[in-house]
């Protein structure tokens, strides 16, 4: 990954972070992407490495905003060589009927809409050099329903996000670019965090685990880091499951 110029959408996340943190680990000049300046710097801060990250603010639901931050990123650095699509919302769990049409727009226009138009800005670079790695966040949730949990809209972006990769990795294949999924099971994260303070809520969660344990951000990150690396270069839409074990239990 040494001086590959990578580009993490949802930067200021806790999986975000851990994203940038391994990239930079890896030698990996690093462009953070959100709408929260503040917590990019402070992702930065803690991160270190300071000389190899760069916060940049931008709201990828605006593709004329998305479109200058690609354009400036190319004109500093020349090009993109690795593009993760971390950004994205879950509310919190809701019956369908119950939900606000509002909220329904607002994640499918972040979790999809989003997710599309910063891909596509980037694609147009990559299609230059005829190189580059792409890698989307996803969800294990969206392979399955978890009964009491209501998360139909959230779980429909994120399956629809695994066609995209399979569809995006067999259109560029032949132009070098791969396109490879992410799908996050119970991570240390995020929404779950205060649940995971309680220490009884926390040992329900871990008994449905195979491992025993909760997920870390750095275990998605190391997922994502084989996927942007030339070690998966004969690897393209793949979707690789980060839980635990518990797909695998569980169907």
């Amino acid at each position: 990954m040494r001086d590959k110029v990578c580009l993490v959408t949802g930067a200021s996340s806790d999986i975000g972070e851990g994203v940038v943190r391994r990239f930079v680990e890896e030698g990996a000049i690093v462009i953070l992407l959100s709408r929260n300046l503040t917590a990019m710097e402070a992702v930065r801060k803690r991160v270190g490495s300071m000389g190899r990250t760069v916060s940049m603010v931008c709201d990828i639901t605006n593709n004329s905003q998305v479109l200058h931050t690609v354009d400036r990123i190319i004109a500093e650095y020349g090009k993109i060589d690795v593009l993760v699509n971390n950004a994205g919302i879950i509310t919190a769990p809701t019956h369908f009927h119950q939900m606000l049409q509002s909220e329904i727009d607002n994640i499918i226009k972040i979790n999809l809409q989003g997710m599309f138009s910063v891909t596509k800005a980037v694609l147009r670079s990559m299609t230059d050099l005829s190189h580059g790695s792409i890698v989307n966040i996803g969800s294990t949730s969206s392979e399955r329903a978890i009964p009491k949990v209501h998360l139909a809209v959230y779980s429909s972006t994120k399956a629809a996000m695994s066609m995209f990769t399979k569809s995006i990795a067999v259109e560029y294949a032949r132009r070098n670019i791969r396109c490879n999924c992410v799908n996050p099971g119970i991570i240390n994260s995020g929404m779950i965090k205060p649940y995971l303070d309680d220490p009884e809520a926390r040992k329900v969660l871990e008994s449905r685990l195979p491992m025993g344990r909760i997920g870390e951000p750095r275990d998605v990150a190391n997922a994502v880091l084989f996927f942007a690396s030339e070690e998966s270069s004969w690897i393209t839409g793949t979707t690789l499951n980060v839980d635990g074990g518990r797909s695998a239990s569980e169907g």
